[in-house]
């Protein structure tokens, strides 16, 4: 060790190099920190890259190399249903799969794109986690496969259709989209006719509306409506879309109605008769007015083959409730 009395206003002793014994001399002021002698570092540049292939590169064995982990990766996360500690077998279909699937080291091409087919396209690998749309992309709803079905038929009162003429009827439905055919149940659906007596029965006679010409239809998929009423005016059609909305006690919102008036007349002027079968038979008109009456309401349930009558004003039928 020796005297640092050069240095100002300290003294310490200097570190040596315990190998070669030198002195090796203080590089700042411990009093002040000031810098008594820049250090500058020595940097070694590394050597770049090369950014050239080597010389004697096999293109298809560096394939392998790479592709290879990455398959086989894939093939253990769709087969991960086998032990961890699965060892190479065809004792049952799975692992048989599992084998035909897993690319080895010393496969040629065509081995590896009859695995790769197999794993992605026959096993379907390359479809999963995927979102699949079938028809318009501009269409997408909520799926109503397995939810129950409420519908709500209605028909001309007897008296009231003209000689010769047909008897209007029309039938309008929406989803139970909280539903499924494993939830619902007689005591839910008894609820909900008791809501449908309330809203389109009064006083044992189905209440009725003027069926016409317009289209008003009221979409609310969310919920499970997709209602197009035809009707004389939209005054007749309101009610009615109402009292559907309040049977699950949803609100009415006027942003989901949209309204179609053709312009071609619904009334025929004169009689008008064309020829079917040899005989002259009246041109029916276009979506005439007259008015039609509630008859009955009826649950559709997936799986279940019969419906369940849940209102019903003829007679006809056995609902829920009378």
């Amino acid at each position: 060790m020796t005297d640092t009395s050069n240095v100002p206003n300290v003294k310490v002793p200097a570190y040596d190099n315990p190998q070669t014994g030198a002195v090796l001399p203080l590089t700042s002021n411990v009093a002040t920190g000031a810098t008594l002698k820049p250090f500058v570092p020595v940097v070694t540049a590394a050597t770049p890259l090369e950014e050239e292939l080597p010389e004697g590169f096999d293109p298809f064995a560096h394939l392998k190399e790479v592709y290879i982990p990455q398959h086989n990766a894939a093939v253990r996360l769709f087969f991960s249903d086998l032990a961890s500690d699965w060892k190479p077998n065809i004792a049952t279909a799975r692992s048989s799969l599992r084998v035909a699937c897993t690319i080895n080291v010393d496969d040629n091409e065509l081995m590896i794109a009859m695995r790769h087919r197999l794993l992605f396209d026959i096993l379907g690998w390359g479809q999963s986690n995927l979102i699949i749309y079938n028809g318009s992309k501009d269409d997408i709803a909520p799926p109503v496969h397995g939810h129950p079905r409420i519908y709500f038929y209605f028909s001309q009162d007897a008296q009231s259709v003209v000689a010769g003429a047909k008897k209007l009827d029309a039938e309008y439905s929406f989803r139970l989209m909280k539903e499924t055919s494993a939830t619902i149940t007689k005591a839910k659906l008894t609820i909900l006719a008791t809501l449908i007596k309330e809203f389109f029965v009064i006083a044992n006679i189905g209440l009725h509306f003027t069926k016409g010409k317009n289209i008003y239809s009221y979409l609310d998929l969310v919920n499970g409506y997709r209602l197009k009423i035809y009707a004389n005016t939209e005054a007749d059609a309101l009610p009615i879309i109402e009292k559907l909305l309040e049977c699950q006690e949803i609100t009415y919102d006027q942003t989901k109605l949209t309204t179609h008036e053709p312009l071609k007349p619904n009334i025929n002027i004169a009689p008008v008769e064309q020829m079917v079968y040899e005989k002259e038979t009246p041109v029916p008109a276009y979506r005439p007015i007259a008015n039609v009456r509630f008859r009955y309401s009826y649950a559709e349930i997936p799986l279940v083959k019969k419906p369940v009558y849940l209102v019903d004003t003829t007679g006809t039928h056995k609902p829920l409730v009378h």
